[in-house]
């Protein structure tokens, strides 16, 4: 674990070299991220509500996943780059170390001016929770607490999962972008907008639904099903799969020229 936290403070000097730079980065992603926010409040300038969810409610389902999505990004973003890793050596390198190859991959690739979306998610967050409408209660909390925990995992589990796919196809496979940077966008209704065919794929297929729209239902009291609250740990269980997907890529892998 100290070999991670060098390499991690290592990579963080490095990324501070030049100061000006990494601070302009980090404000120019908090400030680009409000563009989805003020696009929300003009629209909601000319509608009362979207499929039944009024103002503050689409407000708090913007703000869970742009949270899970800051978090999972800030952990799993480096991931995006697998094909580069792939294609410079760098993985043959991770593979002949005593350490844990995912580790070695997400460490060095950490990159700190993704918190300036954190920072503006978190912002976001803080005004929606109030602005709900939601009669906070302690098991609303928690819910809250555990749609983006959770949706932060999947977030990951889908990064993870395009860097698997690369294995088998040498690139990125840019599609499962919808998914991550996609999910961030089209993340900003109530999957249910999308209609039922949308919002079957999500439940089902990739468990986005079931960290943002049903534990939203609950929390705005449009279901009395407590149990929708817990629906966000079956999405995080999607991290397995991928993991196994990781760990099978890696045991097939063959180095360049081999």
């Amino acid at each position: 674990m100290k070999l991670y936290w060098n390499l991690f403070l290592m990579n963080l000097k490095s990324q501070m070299q030049y100061r000006v730079s990494f601070f302009m980065t980090v404000l120019g992603q908090f400030l680009t991220a409000f563009a989805s926010f003020f696009s929300l409040a003009f629209i909601f300038e000319r509608i009362d509500a979207v499929d039944g969810f009024t103002y503050g409610q689409v407000f708090l389902c913007f703000a869970v996943v742009v949270s899970a999505f800051s978090v999972g990004e800030l952990f799993g973003g480096g991931l995006a780059a697998f094909s580069r890793i792939l294609g410079d050596g760098s993985f043959d390198r991770a593979l002949v170390r005593p350490r844990p190859v995912l580790l070695q991959i997400l460490v060095p690739n950490f990159d700190f001016t993704r918190l300036g979306l954190l920072v503006q998610a978190a912002v976001v967050l803080c005004w929606a929770v109030p602005a709900s409408g939601v009669a906070w209660t302690v098991p609303k909390a928690l819910a809250l607490v555990l749609m983006i925990v959770c949706g932060a995992v999947v977030f990951f589990a889908m990064f993870l999962l395009k860097a698997a796919c690369t294995f088998f196809t040498t690139e990125s496979v840019q599609f499962l972008d919808i998914f991550t940077y996609g999910a961030r966008q089209f993340g900003r209704y109530p999957f249910s907008v999308y209609g039922k065919q949308v919002l079957w794929v999500l439940t089902f297929v990739v468990p986005l639904a079931l960290f943002q729209y049903y534990p939203l239902l609950y929390l705005v009291g449009r279901s009395s099903a407590a149990w929708l609250m817990l629906l966000p740990l079956a999405a995080a269980l999607v991290l397995a799969p991928c993991l196994l997907l990781f760990r099978f890529g890696v045991k097939r892998y063959k180095s360049t020229g081999s």
